[in-house]
């Protein structure tokens, strides 16, 4: 090269390079020399700023749950972009799937966190997970139709651990009334009718348990059957004598039920299931679970990253080897343990590389989807960043929060880099 073409070179490059040094080298540098410095910026503070890394307890939640992102979040969203890509190949309607799956990538962070601080509503009257959760759960436990009910005034019952027990004992052929309050009309089971009055029976223990409740002042007669009141359908009833159950039933549809002789003699018993809380799911945003739900909230986002780039390395692959491969023998599962995915462990690695070093900065969703309780324990470095510059006042820990994570992705993109030229070398 000539010097003139050296020149038109530099003067090419100009540009870039004021442009690098304005928004790259001069702010690392001055985060650096910032980095060393008190609060105020006007004294030499030493190692102080970095003391406090691992000394100050919301840096160190979030330098813990930066390992938790950094070790889970890159490896599921690359395990599962694997299979989709994998799966994809199979599947007639592939190219509609990637696109759906890659579709989250176009959402940015702001709007992805409001989604899912929405998803993750502990009322499951507004979070999909929650209502998807107890649905489920309702599946196989039902929730009690009563969780509201109590004792009124005078009543035969008394309380006894969550649930509630007659005051004495019952005998065959004489009826038996259980009466409560407190469950509304809109909560009553849907089967319910209107309470009848238990018709003795020789030989057997009957009886009526209901709604002893009559709107109006006046209206209605304290522990007695009334026209308008509604028997408690399913609730279930049990004869207790000396701590055991001898004998137990549901009431029907109007609270009439029946129990057999040997009920006689013995205390009807209102257990706690009739009463329990309905199930309100998890609480995906409580201290225990906020990363984890995080979590997934970027895994939806960055998997259909990760499912493009390796579909992208599987349409590379030799066919014949996988040929080769199902000819000598081995079924699908032997040929993408054994040859697809080591096949793919160059394009695996670029792209988990590629997720730490973004993970090691995520803010936007951690901001966003915790509530204030539970912030705390969802921090992150990038978080602490923020709130040590901007809402605390202490620019010399912020700055050297800033030079900690930079030194923590060096390395990890000189490996890619390395990574990358030795590819392009092959």
């Amino acid at each position: 090269m000539t010097g003139t073409r050296r020149t038109v070179a530099a003067l090419f490059l100009l540009p870039a390079l004021v442009l690098l040094g304005a928004l790259v080298v001069y702010p690392i540098g001055y985060s650096v020399v910032r980095s060393f410095q008190n609060a105020s910026g006007d004294g030499f503070a030493g190692f102080a700023n970095y003391k406090a890394l691992f000394t100050d307890d919301g840096i160190r939640t979030a330098l813990k749950n930066n390992i938790i992102w950094v070790v889970f979040a890159p490896t599921v969203s690359t395990a599962l972009g694997l299979v989709f890509a994998v799966l994809t190949e199979r599947v007639r309607w592939g190219t509609a799937f990637k696109l759906v799956v890659f579709m989250p990538m176009a959402i940015s962070m702001l709007a992805a966190g409001i989604i899912f601080r929405l998803v993750y509503d502990q009322d499951p009257d507004k979070g999909v997970a929650n209502a998807v959760w107890v649905g489920v759960h309702d599946t196989f436990a039902q929730s009690s139709a009563f969780p509201k009910a109590h004792l009124g005034r005078e009543s035969p019952l008394m309380a006894q651990g969550g649930g509630f027990i007659t005051r004495t004992a019952v005998r065959t052929g004489q009826p038996v009334a259980l009466p409560l309050v407190g469950v509304a009309p809109d909560q009553m089971p849907g089967g319910a009718k209107r309470a009848v009055q238990a018709e003795p029976r020789p030989g057997s223990v009957t009886g009526t348990t209901w709604q002893d409740f009559t709107r109006g002042k006046g209206v209605g007669r304290l522990g007695a059957v009334d026209p308008a009141e509604l028997g408690y359908a399913g609730m279930r009833i049990e004869a207790v004598r000396g701590g055991t159950v001898v004998a137990s039933t549901k009431a029907a549809d109007d609270g009439t039920f029946t129990l057999p002789a040997r009920a006689d003699g013995a205390r009807l018993r209102l257990p706690a299931a009739n009463f329990r809380e309905p199930y309100n799911g998890v609480d995906w945003l409580g201290p225990s679970l906020v990363t984890p739900a995080i979590i997934g909230a970027y895994v939806w986002m960055w998997a259909g990253f990760a499912m493009v780039l390796i579909a992208a390395g599987l349409a590379g692959l030799p066919r014949e080897l996988l040929e080769a491969a199902r000819v000598d023998g081995a079924n699908e599962w032997q040929v993408f343990r054994r040859v697809t995915v080591p096949l793919l462990a160059p394009v695996l690695a670029v792209v988990t590389v590629t997720l730490m070093i973004n993970v090691l900065k995520v803010f936007d969703l951690v901001f966003i989807i915790p509530p204030g309780s539970s912030q705390d324990d969802a921090d992150v470095l990038a978080l602490e960043l923020y709130r040590k510059g901007f809402s605390e006042d202490q620019p010399g820990i912020a700055s050297a929060i800033a030079v900690f994570l930079l030194l923590l992705v060096i390395p990890v993109m000189l490996f890619n880099v390395r990574r990358l030229r030795r590819e392009v070398r092959r």
